[in-house]
Order: C-alpha cells, then sequence, then structure tokens
C-alpha cells in the first residue's frame, strides 16, 4: 500500500515529536514557569494555551504512558482499554443501594487522559447548565451565551451549519455519524413514532429546550480517535518550551508561604521535585486532584489532623460533593440477522424528562449497537452475541457522594463512597427511564430489528427495581469534588483559583458545581480553556 503524502508528513513530525521530546527530557530544568499535572481533556488545553507563547517554558506531567496503542487509536476498540495499563481502574465502596456491589470508576491514565479511552462523544452541556455555572461562580464568563462562543472559536464542525451555535475553523474535529447504523436511524423513528421530537444537531438547538432525539456528536475521523491531547498538545511538542513528561505521577503540591512553588512526583521509582516560577495547575480529574490536593494539606482541616497532615488551608469542600451520571447496563434485544457496529458502537441518543414538571432533560437513552451486561444481570439472562440494546441513564443525580483520604503517603488510597441511589429520587427517575427504553426498543419502528426482547423482559415492579440495581453501572463522569462556587464549601472561583492558596489552579472536571447533561469531555475542554484565558489575562502573557 503506497504511503501518502499526509502520512509521510504526519510521520514526519511524529519523528520531529519524538527527537525533540527526548532532548528536553534528557535535559529536565530544575524551574518551569508554569506546571500543568494531568494531560487530560482540560489539562491538555491549558498546555497547549500556554505554550502557545514561546518565551513561556510548560511542563506538562501525565502519570500514564503513550497514547500510541492501537486500542486507542483506532475507534472500535474502545472497550479494550478499560481494566487496561491505561485505566487507573478505580473501585468504589460496596454500595448497599446496590446490593452490595462495587461498581468499576474507570479513568484514563495516558496521555489524552480520558479523551483517549473513552467512547468519543462530544456533548456540550445544556444551557441551563452552563447559566447554572455562571449563578455559582458569580461570574457570566461561565454562562451559555459566553461559553458558546468558545465552543463556536475550538470546534471544526463537520455537519449542517448554524452559525449562531457551531463553528468550522478550530482545532476540534467533530462530525455527526457519516453513514449512520440501521438500528441507529431506525431508533430516531422510533422516537418521533413516540411523539419526541428528533433534531439534526444533538449540540444545537436541542440543548436548549426540554428534551429531544439525535445522533450524536462524534470525536472520530477515518475511523481513529480524535483525542484532546492529540488535537490541541500534540501539535505544539516539537516546540522546545513543552515538555511532556510521562510516568511521572504528581504526589504533592509544594507550598511556601502560602503560595504553591512546584510540585513533588514519583518518577522512575525516585521522588522527584519540579518548581514553577509562576503557577501550578491541577487537571488530575475529580480523584487524583482531590487527593494530591488534600495529601498537600489541602482540605478538611479536621480530617487532615486526624491522618497526621500538616493543615495548610482547610477546605472542607475538597472530596465533597462527588457525583457521576449512572446507567443501567442494559436493555437489550437480539437482532433476527445480527449487525456488525458502526464507528464507537453508539451513535443515536434521546433526551428526556422523568416527569412533565421539569423544564429540562434528566433522563437519557444511548444506545449500543452490540450487548453490555453487567456479571449479575449476565448470569440471570441469557445474552447472545448478535444483540444490540439501550442504556437507560441519569443526568440528574440527587445522590451525592464523597471521598476519604486514608493516609498522608502517595501509595495510601483513596475511598470513594459514591451513595449512588441513596436518594429514592434516583431510583424513582430510572424506572421511568427503564419504561421508556423498552418503549423505544418496543416500538415498529425498530420491530425489524427486533426478533425478542432478552431483558429486562418483566413487568413486576421489585423485578425492575432489582434489574436497575444489579445493572447499573457509572458513566465514567466523575466530577464535582472540588467544586467552583462561592459558599463555604467551594474550592475554587470563578477564576478556578484555589481558595487561600497563591499561584494554585484546578482545572478538570472536580470543578464542576454539578454533573452537567452531557459526557464530561466537552465542558472539560471548556474548563481547560477557561482556566487559560484566565492565567493568560492575569499574567500578561
Amino acid at each position: 500500500m503506497n504511503e501518502t503524502i499526509d502520512e509521510r508528513l504526519d510521520a514526519e513530525f511524529a519523528r520531529e515529536v519524538e527527537e525533540n521530546q527526548l532532548q528536553l527530557r534528557g535535559a529536565l530544568r530544575a524551574t518551569y514557569d508554569f506546571i500543568v499535572c494531568g494531560s487530560g481533556s482540560s489539562g491538555s488545553v491549558v498546555a497547549r494555551r500556554l505554550a502557545e507563547n514561546s518565551d513561556v517554558s510548560v511542563l506538562l506531567i501525565e502519570a500514564g504512558g503513550s497514547d500510541s496503542a492501537t486500542e486507542v487509536q483506532i475507534a472500535a476498540a474502545w472497550p479494550l482499554n478499560l481494566g487496561s495499563a491505561r485505566d487507573w481502574a478505580f473501585n468504589a465502596l460496596p454500595n448497599p443501594y446496590l446490593n452490595g456491589r462495587s461498581l468499576p470508576m474507570s479513568m484514563g491514565k495516558v496521555l489524552g487522559g480520558g479523551s483517549s479511552i473513552n467512547v468519543m462523544l462530544w456533548v456540550r452541556g445544556h444551557k441551563s447548565d452552563w447559566d447554572y455555572f455562571a449563578a455559582e461562580a458569580g461570574d457570566p464568563a461561565w454562562s451559555y451565551e459566553s461559553v458558546l462562543g468558545i465552543y463556536r472559536e475550538i470546534e471544526n464542525w463537520q455537519g449542517a451549519p448554524d452559525p449562531a451555535r457551531r463553528g468550522q475553523d478550530g482545532l476540534l474535529y467533530v462530525t455527526p455519524p457519516l453513514d449512520p447504523h440501521p438500528v441507529a436511524a431506525a431508533m430516531l423513528d422510533a422516537a418521533s413514532e413516540l411523539d419526541i421530537p428528533v433534531f439534526d444537531d444533538l449540540n444545537g438547538a436541542m440543548m436548549e429546550g426540554s428534551g429531544g432525539a439525535s445522533y450524536f456528536n462524534l470525536r472520530i475521523r477515518d475511523g481513529k480517535r480524535q483525542s484532546i491531547f492529540r488535537s490541541y498538545t500534540f501539535p505544539l511538542m516539537n516546540q522546545p518550551n513543552l515538555t511532556v513528561l510521562t510516568g511521572t505521577l504528581v504526589t504533592r503540591v509544594i507550598i511556601d508561604r502560602g503560595a504553591a512553588v512546584g510540585v513533588e512526583c514519583i518518577r522512575d521509582g525516585r521522588t522527584q521535585r519540579f518548581l514553577a516560577s509562576q503557577e501550578v495547575i491541577l487537571s488530575l480529574g475529580a480523584i487524583q486532584t482531590p487527593k494530591v490536593l488534600m495529601q498537600s494539606g489541602i482540605g478538611d482541616a479536621k480530617v487532615l489532623t486526624s491522618l497526621g497532615i500538616p493543615v495548610v488551608q482547610d477546605l472542607p469542600g475538597v472530596g465533597a460533593n462527588f457525583q457521576d451520571h449512572v446507567m443501567v447496563s442494559s436493555c437489550i434485544w437480539e437482532y433476527p440477522d445480527p449487525l456488525p457496529p458502526h464507528d464507537n458502537g453508539g451513535e443515536a441518543t434521546i433526551f428526556a424528562r422523568s416527569t412533565s414538571e421539569l423544564d429540562s432533560p434528566d433522563i437519557q437513552l444511548l444506545q449500543i449497537q452490540f450487548p453490555v451486561a453487567t456479571p449479575e444481570l449476565a448470569a440471570r439472562y441469557p445474552v447472545q452475541a448478535g444483540s444490540w440494546g439501550i442504556f437507560p441513564a441519569l443526568l440528574r443525580p440527587h445522590s451525592v457522594g464523597r471521598l476519604r483520604l486514608t493516609g498522608a503517603k502517595p501509595e495510601d488510597p483513596i475511598l470513594i463512597d459514591s451513595q449512588i441511589l441513596s436518594d429514592p429520587a434516583d431510583l424513582i427517575a430510572l424506572r421511568r427511564c427503564v419504561e421508556l427504553a423498552r418503549e423505544v426498543g418496543n416500538s415498529q419502528a425498530l420491530e425489524s430489528f427486533v426478533k425478542r426482547e432478552v431483558m429486562p423482559h418483566t413487568r413486576s415492579s421489585a423485578d425492575i427495581d432489582n434489574f436497575i440495581r444489579d445493572g447499573l453501572t457509572t458513566v465514567w463522569h466523575q466530577s464535582c469534588t472540588a467544586k467552583m462556587g462561592q459558599d463555604d464549601m467551594s474550592v475554587v472561583d470563578g477564576r478556578l483559583k484555589v481558595y487561600g492558596v497563591d499561584r494554585l489552579r484546578i482545572a478538570d472536571a472536580s470543578v464542576m458545581p454539578r454533573v452537567p447533561l452531557a459526557n464530561t469531555m466537552a465542558p472539560s475542554v471548556i474548563i481547560g480553556e477557561q482556566a487559560s484565558r484566565a492565567i493568560v489575562r492575569e499574567r500578561r502573557l
């Protein structure tokens, strides 16, 4: 097979990047202007935006390794990343509301973080989310209208033009499915059959109203994943002012006289320190960021004192307010004649309200083109390989959990007390969501794709509740554990600066005041953009 000119240029640039980074890692500096901890959907953005100024030196630290694995690059291979070396493989504590089950909490441990192992869905968040963020922060820069301007700037939208909402000249290639799977197309027909409005664009007017159905926006190009790291950071890695350090675990922020002056890390089994002359930015995700904060002396003073950690700043909100989207894995139908999956295996969705009293969606149906079931459900229902499913998902959880630190050492684990389904309102909403999923799956529009309903295949209320408790999984949208706001439980202000600690900012999903009506990748990019823009303004870069 002949190599194209683009492939040759890409290979040459990759070699240039490798040579430059080998040189930079071979001559690590003691001090950089900025240290960005974590290369996920926020950290990659911050690192790029700062490194665009050639006079600024940036160190980007990542605990994981390279993103060059086939399982990362090929879009259809995403399930193979879960539980792999590229996954932090956290587990929540056993949950009495889930029949004692302990849920896996996958998070990316690789260049690109979650954007390198996720399902590549680009969902911006509902208008109500961003206006809520602005109200909590007391800053109109977080409002929907303001954020919409950033989205227009950063997107390279491949769908139907919508100049008021979509951009076409940005860094991020975003596309609707180019050849939608037949069962995905039929799901939208089913929505129409049930009087659910169908929209041309998930991220258009649909995210300003009370719900609807649409194809997903995807971060996939020619069958390959488009991670945030590859779109933002990689193109600048041939520059001398951006050093990307993999296999390096950040364990502590070094704080001197109330200001962050650097970080302590473990690299190649040894402790190493790097100093920052301007700022440290934590982008480690909603589990690791609170852990590092607490082990640096920033958190609930009573808890820190009990663990022998000297208190630097008493912020009881660190590790609190844990939120996540959850889904039931899953309502399944057997195909009469099996069809192979497309793209990421899930191209269509429905956002809905569990009760008409709500003014925005609180439940979601995510179609999956192959069968997925928890071990507990698979033990009760014989699932055929030639099947497809719908995940009933909860978008507005009332249940809120907490992270609990167990010690002062880097190896001391953090406990995830998720409290999922602890609020009875969440189970009520999920019941309605399962009901809606079955209405869609058993509709006339999908009839030709159904040989039989595999599960839950019951009408008993008790059976449905157990189906939910045994089938519930996370959607891997862990967030809100260092929230932005102005109350006593807030950790950062509207500029994402940590209260009471100078030169320390957080840019990741932990700063969300609540989990949005969205997969968290796109909102996390906005968080990275907001953080970097605030830094550039304040530092006059």
